[in-house]
C-alpha cells in the first residue's frame, strides 16, 4: 500500500513551506547523522558483548541449566 510518488511530492512541498527550502538540507543532514551514530551504537554494543565472552571464555549457559545446576547442589 505505501507511499505514491504524488504524495510524498505533496510531504516535502510542505515541508519545504514549513522550514524553508534551505533548512531541509540541514534536516536532512542532520537526522543522517543521529541514524549513523544510533547504527555504530548498536553495532558496538554487539561487538563488545562478543568481545566480553571471548575474553572470559565462557557464555551464560541457558536458564534450563542454571535451574539444573542449583537443583544438584540442594
Amino acid at each position: 500500500m505505501g507511499l505514491k510518488w504524488t504524495e510524498i511530492l505533496l510531504i516535502l512541498f510542505a515541508l519545504m513551506l514549513l522550514f524553508g527550502a534551505s533548512r531541509l538540507p540541514q534536516m536532512g543532514s542532520s537526522l543522517g547523522a543521529a541514524i549513523r551514530n544510533f547504527k555504530k551504537g548498536f553495532t558496538s554494543e554487539v561487538e563488545e558483548k562478543t568481545d566480553e565472552k571471548k575474553l572470559t571464555g565462557t557464555e551464560t549457559p541457558p536458564i534450563a541449566s542454571q535451574d539444573k545446576a542449583a537443583s544438584k547442589q540442594s
